[in-house]
């Protein structure tokens, strides 16, 4: 009987320990979402900077009663741009969206709203990213679903698109409306 190297058989072995591993990822509802240690908790504290004339949002805004989106923008980020409007369309059916500026400079972010427009119920600038730490943001764009209450319901990484309100922003807002 001849006798099996190691070698030979390392190559199956792997194949088959990466296949079950792709059968697992494979499983999961959204393969795209990012964790997020926020969702059924409360928001964290709210700690923004004015921009230009807008009056930051404040932790009691987020605790109003009503179901809420609140958004991480940029100017310099291209993404941010593809979802703005999706934000506009959201705003012109009178869903509030709170607006975070995220480590831009406070004219170009204007100039960015000037030209898309202002989906923004209130907004404020996070101009050292020190809150989007506490939000545990992974980068712009980012929207989160707030209940009445203030705890966060979904977190969304990544450009808002109509696939994305029909399969993830709209079910969240309704469930958090049924809180």
């Amino acid at each position: 009987m001849a006798k099996v190297s190691p070698l030979m058989v390392l190559p199956p072995v792997l194949f088959a320990g990466l296949a079950a591993m792709f059968f697992v990822g494979m499983q999961r509802e959204n393969p795209d979402a990012l964790p997020s240690a926020q969702e059924g908790k409360p928001a964290p504290a709210v700690a923004l900077s004015p921009l230009g004339d807008a009056v930051p949002f404040t932790d009691e805004t987020l605790r109003d009663g009503s179901v809420k989106l609140v958004n991480y923008w940029a100017s310099w980020c291209g993404p941010c741009r593809v979802e703005h409007p999706a934000l506009e369309k959201l705003a012109g059916e009178g869903i509030a969206i709170y607006g975070i500026n995220y480590k831009d400079r406070p004219d170009d972010a204007l100039a960015f709203l000037d030209e898309l427009g202002n989906p923004y119920r209130q907004m404020g600038a996070d101009l050292q990213g020190r809150m989007a730490l506490n939000w545990g943001l992974y980068g712009v764009p980012e929207t989160y679903v707030i209940d009445g209450e203030g705890t966060v319901m979904l977190r969304f990484a990544g450009p808002i698109t109509e696939r994305v309100l029909r399969e993830y922003i709209r079910p969240a807002m309704e469930k958090a409306a049924q809180r």
